[in-house]
């Protein structure tokens, strides 16, 4: 893996200089410094530790009044699919898998809707010893926990990820949810969360219910309707999107759906790696 942006003293590599006279410069460092190697550099492609994932993937310090940071991660091939056969999983890399991995031990909580559950056949989160420490210094638990949007509830709650969680795991849904499922829900184990006053949730809600739980970092890995609720809604802080080098054509869905904005909502590239043709891309709010 190789950093290409921001370009910086350790992004840039060292480059021939003037023809003829054996001179090196790095593009980027200082003249002073630059000793025309590139040992360790961002630039280097090599694998990455994930204490380095981590760092580049980093939550934002809270600034002012705002309470929580949510992030979206998702995959998209070159022809804009967001999966293949109903599952991202063919279109992903060992690469992508390290920074999924890593975003969710960032996260205090991953936001996921309820077919994309269904779908990737969601687990509960597992506790890694690579950021136990990281966790405990950041006042986070051992694992996040997941959090289910459904309006309907029409969920298995006899799956793991609802009776064998390291920490309950949260379901989110509207205030008219049968009372029969929510009933369902919490025999399981699960936490049910109000987050709408009709059948479905609202987006803004949503963040605003986790956020009294102690849940501030937020990462959320779709699926594509909920992810376009939020760009909607415009409660998106973030978008780190893999762009894998395949090409699948058919008729998958895009990374967001539902329905179009009524303005394209801008975003500005914060950071972009790439290891064996993927790119990994962090975009925030503008």
């Amino acid at each position: 893996m190789r950093r290409l942006f921001p370009v910086t003293h350790r992004t840039a590599g060292p480059y021939p200089g003037p023809a003829g006279t054996g001179a090196r410069s790095g593009v980027g460092t200082d003249p002073d410094t630059d000793t025309g190697t590139d040992t360790g550099s961002d630039a280097t492609d090599r694998e990455w530790s994930l204490a380095e994932l981590a760092a580049a993937y980093a939550y934002p310090v809270p600034e002012g009044r705002q309470r929580t940071w949510l992030r979206a991660n998702m995959v998209s091939t070159l022809d804009g699919a967001a999966q293949h056969d109903g599952r991202s999983q063919p279109i992903s890399s060992a690469a992508d898998m390290r920074v999924f991995g890593t975003l969710r031990a960032l996260a205090d909580v991953v936001i996921a809707g309820a077919e994309t559950v269904r779908q990737e056949g969601y687990r509960p989160a597992r506790a890694r010893a690579e950021f136990a420490e990281a966790r405990r210094a950041a006042g986070q638990g051992p694992v996040p926990a997941v959090a289910v949007v459904s309006a309907s509830l029409e969920l298995d709650f006899s799956l793991p990820l609802f009776t064998a969680p390291a920490v309950p795991t949260l379901v989110l849904t509207g205030a008219a949810a049968a009372p029969d499922r929510i009933a369902a829900a919490e025999r399981a184990g699960a936490r049910v969360v109000i987050a709408g006053d009709g059948v479905g949730v609202d987006p803004g809600r949503a963040l605003r219910e986790l956020a009294a739980l102690g849940h501030t970092r937020l990462l959320t890995e779709g699926g594509p309707r909920l992810l376009g609720q939020f760009v909607a809604a415009g409660v998106l802080d973030e978008l780190c999107l893999t762009v894998s080098p395949m090409l699948v054509a058919g008729d998958a869905q895009r990374i967001a759906g539902g329905p179009s904005v009524e303005v394209p909502r801008r975003f500005t590239l914060a950071s972009l790696l790439e290891e064996e043709g993927f790119l990994f891309s962090r975009y925030r709010h503008a």
